[in-house]
């Protein structure tokens, strides 16, 4: 089965996962957890883990259930929950993320955030072969390769940012900063047309950016790391810590971003 037509019963998989992150976030007496782990998260990875292998029985990275690594051509890379910290502090926005890497590469991606701010639900895909980004099912032609840092744009950065106004404001000019939780749906959005890149400014690991590093390559964009130098997961160590900071988007955009002082944030 190739990777276009994988992406419409994954999709389906992550959409029934999503149905228990709603749930949970639907709860009277609040989500189970604290800190950064929600109760949901391993068992959301736990049938989604379940579910990919039918689909494919390859390589698999996740958050909550480990790593299952034996140099087979593909690895599903799944976070059940990209966000969980924000999510139970009650902010809205993370999201289910499932990739697929092949020979390291990501070739499919689907992007889930079942309660948002702004849209409802809203889940964005694409896999290799397909012409489009998928979001809620209908055909977005998304180019970030045309897109630029400009008055009007947008670049979105963690739910912390609105901690700092004035910084993130300056580091993002001349676009508008908006502070949003879930680096994986951050990626998506950019990949959908919503902003020209999007950032996190702390470590990440491959399951936080595989999904929607797929989506931007399908959007002809970029991921880059705190270097400017586009991200990989050739190795184990690479999967367990993609960058220090990630910038993805449109690739002038995200070239610019790199090269801006953001320890001073810190």
């Amino acid at each position: 089965m190739s990777c276009l037509e994988l992406l419409k019963p994954v999709t389906e998989k992550v959409l029934l996962a999503g149905r228990l992150l709603y749930a949970e976030w639907d709860r009277l007496d609040g989500p189970r957890g604290h800190g950064d782990k929600a109760e949901v998260d391993a068992e959301i990875e736990a049938i989604l883990r379940k579910d990919l292998l039918e689909l494919l029985d390859c390589d698999f990275w996740g958050e909550e259930t480990g790593a299952r690594l034996t140099d087979h051509e593909y690895c599903w890379v799944v976070d059940p929950n990209d966000g969980t910290s924000d999510f139970l502090l009650g902010r809205k926005g993370s999201a289910i993320s499932v990739g697929l890497l092949h020979n390291a590469a990501p070739a499919l991606g689907v992007v889930y955030a079942p309660v948002t701010s702004d849209r409802g639900p809203d889940c964005i895909a694409w896999a290799k072969g397909c012409h489009n980004i998928i979001r809620n099912g209908q055909a977005v032609f998304s180019r970030l390769d045309q897109k630029k840092l400009v008055p009007g744009s947008r670049v979105l950065v963690s739910a912390a940012a609105a901690n700092k106004p004035d910084i993130n404001a300056e580091l993002c000019a001349p676009a508008d900063y908006v502070p949003m939780p879930s680096i994986a749906y951050r990626l998506a959005r950019v990949a959908a047309g919503d902003a020209v890149a999007g950032a996190s400014l702390v470590p990440v690991s491959a399951h936080d950016v595989v999904g929607g590093h797929a989506l931007l390559i399908g959007a002809r964009g970029v991921l880059l790391n705190e270097e400017g130098i586009p991200i990989s997961y050739d190795s184990e160590a690479q999967m367990a810590r993609v960058s220090l900071r990630c910038f993805g988007g449109a690739p002038e955009a995200c070239r610019e971003l790199t090269r801006r002082n953001w320890e001073r944030l810190f």
